[in-house]
Parts: C-alpha cells; structure tokens; sequence
C-alpha cells in the first residue's frame, strides 16, 4: 500500500502534528456521548442508546489507532 507523505518528524521521530489529531477526534466524540446522556436522562431514548453511543466512540478510537499504526509504518 502507497504511504502518504508525512512532515518532518520532531525529535521524538513521530510525523508532526499527528498527535493533536487524536485529540481532536476525542474532542469530537464528547457531544456524541454528552447528547446520548441528556437523551437517556430525559427518558427520549432508552439506555442501549448510551451505549450505541460509547460502542461508536470506542470504534472510532479503535480506527484512529490502527490508522496511526499503518501511518508510523506498522510498528517497525
């Protein structure tokens, strides 16, 4: 598979910038879980909703960790 070109790496030899973008996607599974919540708590869904919501967050971490993973060259 092609590698896509990186910026220069810091001194800890990752690629620049990579490690703002695993917060960045946290920051944006907040909302997805804090809606679930007010959801559940206001009796609108029911609670296997919180937890569609939290399975969807931890698939997309699982995701963003093999991306990162592939990206770094599959741990060589």
């Amino acid at each position: 598979m092609r590698q896509l070109p990186t910026t220069p790496g810091g001194e800890d030899g990752k690629p620049a910038g990579h490690s703002r973008h695993g917060l960045m996607m946290a920051a944006m599974c907040i909302p997805i879980v804090l809606v679930a919540i007010v959801l559940v708590a206001t009796g609108v869904a029911s609670a296997s909703f919180l937890f569609a919501a939290i399975a969807c967050m931890a698939m997309m971490g699982l995701m963003m960790a093999m991306m990162m993973r592939g990206m770094s060259g599959g741990g060589k």
